[in-house]
């Protein structure tokens, strides 16, 4: 998972001062983040400097083919976090208490990527497409030929053309019940809506679905040509197993998987479900 920014206090900062927006202090002008979203109200403030794009593009992007080699030399598949970033990142002016006075600022992306090609060849790279997608964000996505996320705890809060609808869905995407951003399935489903489960039992043709089973299920029997299911959701842990509430800070990233979680019982029972969905390879 390659976040697409780095902290201030890290050695890339330091040591790369000219390809971040510093000023003559090496202190931030301008801060990354989102603006409000399905998250937060008030946006996301994450306070990583952003790139000097101009300086990188002028050094062929060496950097980023640096950061690059190393993580496919670790990795087989690589997740790019927030890609839509890679289009146009959301600058946020250095010592707003919140992302909402900032303003979309363009990014070479395109340019990145078919250098990036160029020095490795195809990509193994899944695109998280999630948030704010324009069309820009899309066409960058398929020119590069990176598949984008399917989040399946998204896909009942709207009518059948809600891109997150398994129908909806053509092979080259990575479905998942949720991430590390979401409540695990089963606290999803205790605080769903009455339209959601109303929308959720339309789908699974059920009226008391067993969770997070049922949409276990759902995600290894679409098109998508990656699967991909928290462990949470596999142990049916509820929300107190949560991993991550965006726009909080502590408390976040502790939970753990314990030896002997995953039983036999489990395991023969997610075996069965991908056995049958022909995803055993």
């Amino acid at each position: 998972d390659i976040p697409i920014f780095v902290a201030y206090d890290s050695a890339d900062v330091w040591a790369h001062q000219e390809l971040f927006q510093l000023d003559q202090d090496g202190r931030p002008i301008a801060v990354a983040g989102v603006p409000p979203d399905y998250f937060s109200k008030t946006g996301q403030l994450w306070g990583n400097p952003l790139y000097n794009w101009e300086r990188m593009e002028q050094d062929g992007f060496h950097w980023w083919l640096k950061r690059f080699r190393r993580d496919l030399f670790c990795a087989d598949l690589v997740r790019l976090d927030h890609f839509r970033g890679f289009q146009a990142c959301w600058s946020i002016p250095a010592g707003e208490d919140t992302a909402i006075n900032g303003h979309w600022e363009k990014v070479p992306g395109a340019k990145l990527f078919s250098r990036l090609q160029a020095e490795f060849g195809p990509l193994p790279i899944i695109a998280e497409d999630l948030g704010i997608i324009t069309p820009e964000v899309e066409t960058l996505r398929r020119n590069a030929g990176f598949p984008g996320m399917k989040i399946l705890q998204f896909a009942f809060d709207s009518g059948p053309d809600n891109p997150y609808l398994p129908a909806n869905f053509t092979p080259e995407c990575v479905v998942y019940t949720g991430t590390h951003d979401n409540a695990t399935t089963l606290g999803w489903w205790r605080e769903a809506s009455a339209t959601q489960r109303r929308a959720v039992a339309k789908v699974l043709g059920k009226t008391e679905p067993d969770m997070p089973w049922d949409l276990i299920k759902l995600a290894e029997e679409s098109v998508a040509q990656l699967c991909v299911l928290p462990c949470q959701d596999i142990l049916a842990l509820d929300e107190t197993a949560r991993f991550n509430t965006p726009g909080t800070v502590g408390g976040n990233w502790n939970w753990r998987l314990k030896p002997g979680q995953l039983t036999p019982n489990i395991t023969a029972r997610l075996h069965q479900i991908c056995s049958q969905a022909g995803r055993c390879g």
